[in-house]
């Protein structure tokens, strides 16, 4: 019963926070009886499947690229409707669509919305874990998420962008699909990372921290020199 629990807060993991934080009822994700068992014939075939059939065709390669596809297409519509949700609700809310839109992400396993609600889904099964908060470790997912909350909130809300709506959705969906693949088949690694070095480098007090520490530096390579000199004078005294 806890690994279903689980698991079922894992896959409704966005609607659930989103509409926690609309103030609607957080339960609504579970009123589609379809949806409920799909995931609970889903997550029957990964557990309890024989031989761990399903299990071992999901690692297939081409089966795991076309899922992997499949789940970042859902992932861009989750959160466009996320977004456009918020803009029904608050209509000058820019902050809130674009909250929204990132945590009503609820691709299992990797969503923000996953990343967020995985502390109470570990307590369902008797594990507690703090630190697993995705504010303190974010994934390439979650900052996914948020760059195309943006993303959308401008779309809609600004003049920002000229192109039709298909264009620009349909652009956050390739390159989700690509960032996907990549990191699959090419090992990359967080491409948001240069970008967040940089920033912190020269916004959130990188620049002065290497100076302090090059001061610090100079300064210890000043005082070994000098106690290193006094040494060989006494010695020749």
């Amino acid at each position: 019963m806890a690994c279903w629990a689980s698991c079922m807060v894992s896959m409704f993991a966005g609607s659930i926070l989103a509409n926690f934080l609309l103030g609607e009822p957080v339960l609504t994700p579970f009123k589609n009886n379809y949806n409920i068992l799909m995931a609970t014939a889903v997550w029957y075939a990964i557990f309890y499947a024989p031989f761990d059939a399903a299990y071992t065709v999901c690692r297939f390669l081409p089966v795991r690229l076309v899922l992997a596809a499949a789940k970042e297409v859902l992932r861009c519509k989750k959160v466009h409707d996320g977004v456009s949700h918020a803009v029904r609700v608050y209509p000058n809310g820019y902050l809130i669509m674009i909250i929204i839109g990132a945590v009503k992400d609820l691709v299992v396993g990797t969503g923000t919305g996953s990343d967020f609600m995985r502390i109470f889904e570990r307590l369902v099964r008797g594990t507690w874990t703090p630190n697993a908060m995705a504010l303190l470790h974010p994934s390439f997912s979650t900052k996914a998420c948020i760059a195309a909350s943006v993303l959308f909130v401008l779309e809609k809300k600004t003049d920002f962008f000229t192109a039709p709506h298909a264009l620009v959705y349909s652009g956050a969906v390739v390159i989700f699909v690509h960032f996907k693949l990549s990191a699959m088949l090419l090992g990359m690694t967080d491409p948001f990372q240069p970008f967040e070095n940089l920033f912190c480098f020269f916004f959130l007090g990188g620049i002065w921290d290497a100076i302090a520490r090059a001061s610090e530096c100079q300064g210890e390579c000043r005082s070994q020199c000098c106690s290193r000199w006094t040494f060989h004078f006494l010695l020749l005294c």
